[in-house]
Order: C-alpha cells, then sequence, then structure tokens
C-alpha cells in the first residue's frame, strides 16, 4: 500500500490541469468540479489522490505526480515554453493534455523536426541534459551533396568548429541519397549543422529520431504528441 495522499481539492485540480489555483478555486465554486460523484464547493477539502475520485466538468482526473510527452516536433515551431511572436511546441498540445508546468526537455532549432519531449518532471529532463550522462541523440541529415566516404572518419576524430570549438568524437553513418545519420551526446547551439558546416556541407533538412533508446514513435505525423508511460521515458538512459 503507497502512502494516503491528501491534498486540498482546489491544489489538486490545479496540478492536474492548466488551471491556475485561482481558476481552479472559481470551478469549484460555479459547482463544476465533482468528488465521488457529489458537487462540492468548497476549495480548502482534502481528498485522497488515491482513492477519491474528482472530476471537472464531468471529466475525470487522473492522478499523475508528472506526465511525459512525445512530441513529433515540426518544422516551424519553437522550442520554448512561450514566444509572443512564434509558435511554440506547448500550442500543439491538445486542451485536455495541458498542465501548468509542462516544458521541453531540451530543444530542437525551430526548422528541426523530430523526437521532442515534453515533461513537468524538472528532475527527469535536468538528468537527460546533463553532460554526465552522456544521452546519445541521434539524427538524420539531408545534405545539399552526397557526403565523401571520408566523413565518418572526421567525425569520429572529433570535428572543430569554425569558431574553434572542439566536439567529442561523434558516430556518423552515411545512409545514401544526400542522408546521414550522425549520433551525438553533446547539445551545442546548431550543433548539427555546424559539424557538417566545418566538413563543407549544408543542412537542408535535419529530424532527431531517437535519444538514448527512445526512438521517434513511426506511427506518428509531425505535430502530434502522446502520452509515454515511465518505463518509455526511461529508455533515454539506456
Amino acid at each position: 500500500m503507497g502512502m494516503k495522499m491528501k491534498e486540498r481539492l482546489d491544489k489538486f485540480i490545479a496540478s492536474q490541469t492548466e488551471l491556475s489555483r485561482k481558476l481552479a478555486q472559481k470551478a469549484i465554486k460555479e459547482k463544476r468540479v465533482t468528488v465521488n460523484g457529489a458537487v462540492i464547493s468548497a476549495a480548502e477539502i482534502k481528498i485522497d489522490t488515491d482513492s477519491d475520485t474528482v472530476a471537472l466538468d464531468g471529466k475525470p482526473l487522473t492522478y499523475k505526480k508528472y506526465v511525459y510527452y512525445m512530441m513529433y516536433k515540426p518544422s516551424g515551431a519553437v522550442s520554448a515554453t512561450e514566444d509572443s511572436a512564434e509558435r511554440t511546441v506547448l500550442d500543439l498540445i491538445p486542451p485536455q493534455m495541458k498542465r501548468t508546468g509542462l516544458f521541453p526537455a531540451g530543444r530542437l532549432d525551430k526548422d528541426t523536426t523530430g523526437l521532442l519531449i515534453l515533461t513537468d518532471d524538472g528532475d527527469y529532463a535536468h538528468r537527460m541534459l546533463s553532460p554526465k550522462k552522456h544521452v546519445v541523440k541521434r539524427y538524420i541529415a539531408t545534405l545539399d551533396r552526397e557526403p565523401d566516404e571520408g566523413v565518418a572518419e572526421r567525425f569520429a576524430d572529433g570535428i572543430v568548429l569554425g569558431d574553434g570549438t572542439v566536439c567529442k568524437s561523434a558516430k556518423a553513418e552515411l545512409l545514401g541519397s544526400k542522408r546521414a545519420a550522425l549520433e551525438i551526446s553533446e547539445g551545442k547551439y546548431h550543433q548539427v549543422k555546424r559539424m557538417f558546416a566545418a566538413l563543407g556541407y549544408h543542412v537542408e533538412a535535419l529530424e532527431r529520431v531517437r535519444i538514448g533508446a527512445l526512438a521517434l514513435d513511426k506511427r506518428m505525423h509531425p505535430g502530434e504528441v502522446r502520452e509515454m508511460s515511465a518505463e518509455e521515458a526511461a529508455r533515454v538512459f539506456e
């Protein structure tokens, strides 16, 4: 048996939805909230997060401490939580999946597509992005011309960027039709594009297909988001 968690009703609603605490209190006042089927109008009552069923507008809220979402990031969306001028990756999350505190764990450039993880678990994101963990990310780059045979060796030796920054050894493989896969464990600014640029190639399209052992779900389309199980989310550390 787990520890019984008692939590204030307004706080619980705010933690499981995108409503602020104030808006949660308003929803309770407006009789939009039920606990075990009964309308509750007091925000300060304590509920049992394990056994009580709380519903907002008739929809039950399942208690989840944290959520982990996989997004197939489309081109043109910014990996930020707020950007008044641009469409952000958070704007792509369906309303019923939104929660306070969601953010992209790591980032992809605006025109880069592929695997992006969104979560409200700060510790998970910190571990994933920590240089000490050496989480390997796999990208598929489409170049302006067919890469030469020697490219993989150059990446293995460690590329020196235009500004003198030395990159760690990376694994490249040529896939034909101007495409190359690249695996790196660092996350410098525009790193993949700058590494190819140091070898005289221009990256025309870039997609991230894997983080650790977690692969982008092939059935998803750009712009789609789905929830991951905790086991799936943990694959980034394998």
